[in-house]
């Protein structure tokens, strides 16, 4: 199978998600937008994963590539690939799908419960979840659901918690792919962020082994069950 990814900075990276990517038989491939704007053509891949990071989907003049990922993301939904979105993934998957991108309410940044729907548990890619999880979220913003799309979830600071749509399309709010290294990248890179608010965990209670294995854990789950056991 061949997987492209597309990251936005260096300290958002596939997280625990590359060991399951990176495997005999996959050919992995990446454009790292902070330091190569060259995107591949569509038809050289089979599932795109589009990472997180610090910036708005709305930032297209201080990030001009901004303009063709979302056209790749285009394609690719047009040609019927798979395209999973993280974070910031997430919400440029929702924006090409039609929907809008603003402020959420509230931040929502540290360890939080999201309480999946039902509809999300009667999916294939949700196959063996629990009705509540324990991901780990750092976002501002969140997205109106694209048509025809269901709704993953909703925590008590943010509606949305993602969607599939199409059973083509995954979009996760939060982190499940996160790692103590990521942890620790975001608390570097950007601790700007870390004001005070209900749903703002302080820095120093964010490295959770326990937390971090049960995620990744349903990362693992999830990308078998959304793509199958590449």
């Amino acid at each position: 199978m061949n997987i492209h990814f597309l990251q936005h900075v260096p300290f958002e990276d596939l997280g625990a998600l590359e060991p399951w990517v990176v495997k005999p038989g996959n050919r992995v491939t990446s454009t790292r937008l902070y330091e190569d704007i060259r995107l591949p053509f569509v038809d050289l891949f089979d599932v795109l994963i589009i990472m997180g990071g610090p910036m708005s989907v709305h930032d297209e003049d201080r990030h001009r590539w901004l303009l063709a990922e979302k056209e790749l993301i285009r394609k690719a939904l047009d040609k019927g690939k798979k395209v999973i979105g993280i974070c910031l993934g997430a919400q440029l998957i929702a924006e090409v799908l039609g929907a809008s991108v603003s402020l959420n309410p509230v931040a929502e940044i540290g360890w939080f419960n999201v309480e999946l729907s039902d509809e999300a548990l009667s999916q294939a890619a949700f196959q063996g979840f629990n009705k509540s999880i324990t991901p780990f979220h750092w976002h501002g913003e969140t997205f109106t659901l694209p048509a025809e799309a269901i709704a993953i979830g909703k925590s008590a600071a943010c509606a949305n918690q993602g969607f599939l749509w199409n059973n083509q399309a995954l979009a996760l709010q939060f982190h499940l792919e996160i790692t103590q290294e990521g942890i620790t990248g975001l608390l570097n890179n950007c601790r700007e962020d870390l004001k005070e608010g209900t749903y703002v965990q302080d820095g120093g209670s964010m490295i959770r082994p326990d937390l971090i294995a049960a995620s990744n854990q349903l990362a693992f789950q999830l990308m078998s069950n959304f793509i199958g056991n590449v």
